[in-house]
């Protein structure tokens, strides 16, 4: 029974916790018994154990209980699987909706190796404009995950693409996490690429896409600034944030202390 199955999966986590916890006398059970369940029940037919399957499965990676051989030799093959062209669709739309959010609990090596071809493909998909969404969503995020020089040399042309999407949504959404690829770029990239890209962004016809554009025009500035004279990071839930100065922290007691939240890359910030 599908309920069955989704309330074993339910149980993975706290069981892993559990082990992990009591190691010297459960060394091997964990990765016996539990992550092969885990990782079949990402290809069960029934929808409501698929996705208890990829929730059990965050929550072991946050938790940092899955060793990195799991994940390279059983996660990532799994994902690839589910995410490649032939792929079903459902199937597809949730593999890289996985592969988005674990992107920034996975190695560098192992997201920009396993992860970020399969991630620019998704990004060019022509069948399923639902993937592109998720991909443009999250753009900022593997920016995040892989770096500079990957974000470069592979993301940004895949931006480009993404920003000039016949799918008003798509160009939203990149507009909406403008601010994220531009921080991980350089100062050179900033200026003579993403520049020119951004004002097509807020020159759109569609006007939800402008509106996105505008609200990301602040944050979008506050890139080009020198973090160690403004004061300005990013956090890691991706909102920019200015670090208090010295004076500040000597101020009185009724002047907050504790960084404060400018803006958020969402639409409701």
């Amino acid at each position: 029974e599908p309920t069955v199955r989704t309330e074993v999966m339910e149980q993975i986590p706290p069981i892993a916790i559990f082990l992990q916890e009591s190691r010297p006398n459960f060394p091997t059970a964990f990765f016996e018994y539990l992550m092969p369940i885990v990782v079949r029940y990402l290809t069960d037919v029934n929808n409501q154990v698929r996705k208890a399957g990829q929730e059990a499965l965050l929550i072991l990676l946050e938790q940092d209980l899955v060793a990195q051989s799991d994940i390279e030799n059983k996660v990532c093959p799994i994902l690839l699987d589910l995410s490649a062209p032939d792929s079903d669709d459902e199937y597809k739309v949730e593999a890289v909706n996985i592969i988005c959010k674990m992107a920034s609990m996975l190695s560098r090596t192992t997201v920009e190796h396993m992860l970020l071809p399969r991630f620019c493909e998704l990004c060019s998909d022509g069948k399923l404009f639902q993937v592109r969404k998720i991909c443009a969503a999250n753009f900022g995020d593997i920016c995040n995950a892989v770096g500079q020089e990957a974000t470069e040399r592979l993301l940004i042309p895949k931006f480009f693409e993404l920003c000039s999407d016949s799918v008003w949504g798509m160009r939203k959404a990149c507009a909406e996490c403008f601010m994220a690829v531009s921080y991980t770029t350089s100062p050179e990239v900033r200026r003579s690429k993403l520049s020119p890209l951004f004002i097509s962004l807020i020159s759109d016809t569609c006007r939800w896409v402008r509106q996105a554009a505008f609200q990301s025009l602040g944050p979008f500035i506050s890139t080009f600034a020198n973090p160690s004279s403004a004061g300005l990071y990013i956090r890691e839930d991706g909102t920019l944030s200015i670090r208090p100065s010295p004076q500040d922290g000597n101020s009185s007691s009724s002047q907050p202390s504790s960084n404060v939240t400018l803006v958020s890359s969402s639409a409701n910030a």
